[in-house]
């Protein structure tokens, strides 16, 4: 268990659809939520939804089985690691995030700042 079911942040029951509808009707940068990813794959079990000027990002939460824990995007060297989703949230309330478009090729960031329900 990542730490997430009981977190206020977490999107049990929520597709990528409902996420990104949800975060475009918050319109707020910095909302986000955690959903479940799309695919069954345990290697990268959840997706950290961040809405930033206008734009939903999807960034894939990968789980690292060498080590058990967790980590944002693709693998890169020197990459931040934790133990739970749970930090890489409270990490992330106080350091920025950084939102790559690969579409445009641009980088953004933001810290989460405001919790998205799902209705």
């Amino acid at each position: 268990d990542a730490g997430v079911h009981s977190k206020a942040w977490y999107a049990a029951a929520c597709d990528r659809k409902m996420a990104e509808d949800a975060l475009y009707r918050s319109n707020k940068d910095g909302s986000f939520l955690i959903r479940k990813s799309s695919g069954q794959d345990s290697r990268q079990p959840y997706t950290l939804v961040v809405f930033y000027n206008r734009r939903v990002y999807n960034v894939p939460i990968r789980f690292i089985e060498s080590t058990r824990q967790y980590a944002l995007g693709r693998e890169k060297s020197g990459e931040e690691r934790f133990d739970s989703v749970a930090e890489i949230v409270e990490n992330h309330q106080r350091t920025s995030l950084v939102l790559i478009d690969s579409q445009n090729n641009t980088k953004d960031s933001t810290k989460l700042k405001h919790i998205v329900r799902v209705s």
